[in-house]
């Protein structure tokens, strides 16, 4: 409980309005001093383990995660056998089977694993991702008539296809059968698939509703392999091969990174590593990566790229270049989708800075809506993900970005914050007939409006998560793992506490608070208005040390005033690899004046 936690250096109010406290009550503190008594793990990741609820007896484990360990029967999803025994016949009979894609990472990777899956067999499917703008999300009839036309007798859908009723019903009237694969929310009635594997059915108990496509996907790989197996094949792929894509379906969908999903992560960077997937190693390359793969580079230098092709260019590039294995082509195709992420990022700055400035008056000196649900005719539908994503951030509040077409429909996008449940609201609204269409989990919702719509959605999701914002937003303290100082945040230190990531959502990267240093030599840098510095300790040890958007806002505005006055900063570390040399980063999260 909140009330049990210490004020961490006693502050109640950091320049950000937030108390800083102690991530670990009386009863963790004592979990983590027993770790570390038991187990020798250093003091410093003890209290990082425990403040994430790993217990004494899981701790070495948690260090250690493994697939073996971690992944459960792929039959306890519901309709997994049944879907694995047709993909298997259609397998073993040389079928004609098509692919039907989501457009973002998790889709791409998705439907990557499939293709090279099948190719194994020598099958080479149609591949179908839809147009963001002109066909929206998920199967649609013309997609379907199209694969149909051209042979197919078998459609898969990846990331999606849950609540795609009449396409699919149209597709099996035509004599095509239809299996879906994914993972989205839905109170619907089931469309009349084959077999459908969700784990986010309403029927399903396997408790994985926390995998992203990727990960669903290859569960029922696992589970093709054993259908096949029993029917007496022995020429197998080795799927541990294809971890690396869905390490980075699950990271770029941010679904939690606990459970299985650490596992695939931490073994996925190690085939990724490799180089072994010529379309991931082309665009480490087009972007620019240092040093070895890890989460970030993923997350925020690789999945955007791939993003790009969908939310400005060609859907279906983020696919073919996973599933590619010859190198001039993958270098051309991540060259282009580089060149498109540049133009998505010219294109989501001008917007965003339109979003932030609605979103500035709307909230006022006040509290504000608790959710931000903003539309415009000027912006891309293909980043309106972004732009909720950037309101969600500055204003600590969910967000929606709505793109708004010349004939008064909408495209929308929206982010929500822990313990906000955006997509059942999404799925409640379009119940209550307000909305036509929409979706998605906790995190991440999309939605289409209908001319006149907006005004009915934007009360509806200001009602209906009112209270659920308000207490997210109560206690949004920020919570400290344990002080350090510039000269003890070591590159030795950083290794061990990588081994309880990889960090994200459902996993929080560790915050370290960092008392009485200065910010030494502060500058505006970059396009997005960030701050870099040094963060000196008064021993005269310095980090290299960054505040991400930070120009124009209080944290950046204290960063370029105050630097010569002791200050308690708040961030987190990460390994920066810069001409072979490994050195220690700090990224700002908040500062907090001494109190006196």
């Amino acid at each position: 409980m909140l009330e049990t936690r210490r004020n961490f250096l006693d502050v109640t109010q950091s320049v950000q309005g937030r108390a800083w406290v102690d991530r670990l009550d009386v009863a963790g503190a004592r979990i983590a001093t027993a770790i570390a008594q038991r187990t020798g793990i250093p003091d410093i990741l003890a209290r990082i383990l425990a403040g994430r609820g790993v217990d004494i007896d899981a701790a070495e484990a948690y260090l250690e995660p493994t697939i073996r360990a971690l992944m459960p029967d792929p039959s306890t999803l519901t309709d997994m056998d049944a879907l694995a025994e047709r993909l298997a016949q259609a397998i073993t009979d040389k079928e004609s089977i098509a692919l039907f894609g989501d457009y973002d990472v998790d889709g791409a990777s998705a439907c990557a694993l499939m293709a090279r899956y099948l190719g194994h067999f020598g099958i080479v499917p149609q591949v179908h991702i839809p147009d963001r703008i002109f066909e929206g999300y998920g199967p649609n009839i013309g997609a379907m008539d199209k694969l149909i036309d051209a042979g197919a007798t078998l459609i898969v859908t990846l990331d999606c296809g849950t609540t795609s009723d009449d396409p699919i019903a149209h597709a099996r009237t035509r004599g095509a059968d239809v299996l879906v694969i994914d993972h989205h929310l839905s109170d619907h009635d089931l469309p009349p698939a084959n077999a459908l594997v969700n784990p986010n059915r309403p029927d399903d108990i396997s408790g994985l509703g926390y995998l992203c496509a990727a990960g669903v996907t290859f569960m029922v790989l696992v589970a093709v392999n054993r259908a096949l197996r029993q029917r007496g094949d022995t020429g197998l792929p080795d799927l541990l091969r294809l971890l690396d894509i869905v390490a980075l379906g699950t990271v770029c969908d941010v679904v939690p990174l606990v459970g299985l999903n650490r596992a695939f992560v931490i073994r996925g960077l190690e085939v990724a590593r490799r180089g072994d997937n010529r379309g991931i190693a082309a665009l480490a390359l087009a972007a620019r990566v240092s040093g070895p793969l890890n989460p970030y580079h993923l997350g925020f230098l690789i999945g955007p790229r791939i993003n790009a092709g969908g939310r400005i260019g060609n859907a279906a590039l983020g696919t073919q270049l996973l599933a590619l294995d010859d190198e001039h082509q993958t270098l051309v195709i991540a060259a282009k989708l580089d060149e498109l992420n540049s133009e998505r990022q010219r294109i989501e700055v001008e917007a965003v800075q339109e979003a932030a400035a609605v979103a500035e008056a709307e909230i006022g000196g006040g509290e504000g809506p608790p959710v931000l649900v903003l539309a415009s005719a000027n912006w891309h539908p293909g980043i309106v993900g972004l732009i909720a994503a950037r309101l969600k951030e500055r204003f600590e509040r969910p967000a929606f970005a709505i793109a708004l077409h010349p004939d008064g429909t909408g495209t929308g996008s929206g982010r929500s914050v822990p313990g906000v449940d955006l997509g059942r609201a999404v799925i409640a609204a379009v119940e209550a007939g307000l909305v036509p269409k929409g979706g998605g989990h906790a995190m991440a919702a999309g939605v289409s409006l209908r001319p006149g719509d907006l005004g009915r959605f934007r009360s509806f999701l200001t009602e209906h998560l009112a209270q659920s914002v308000g207490a997210a937003r109560a206690a949004s303290a920020l919570k400290i793992d344990a002080a350090l100082t510039a000269r003890g945040a070591s590159v030795d230190l950083l290794h061990k506490i990588e081994r309880a990531g990889p960090f994200g959502s459902g996993n929080p990267g560790p915050v370290f608070a960092f008392p009485a240093h200065r910010a030494r030599f502060p500058q505006v840098v970059g396009k997005g208005g960030h701050v870099s510095f040094s963060l000196a300790s008064e021993d005269g040890a310095k980090l290299k040390a960054i505040a991400f958007r930070a120009a124009g806002t209080p944290l950046g505005d204290m960063l370029l005033r105050d630097n010569d006055q002791p200050l308690h900063f708040a961030g987190s570390l990460s390994l920066d690899h810069y001409q072979g040399r490994e050195q220690v980063q700090f990224r700002l999260t908040d500062i907090a004046r001494i109190p006196r």
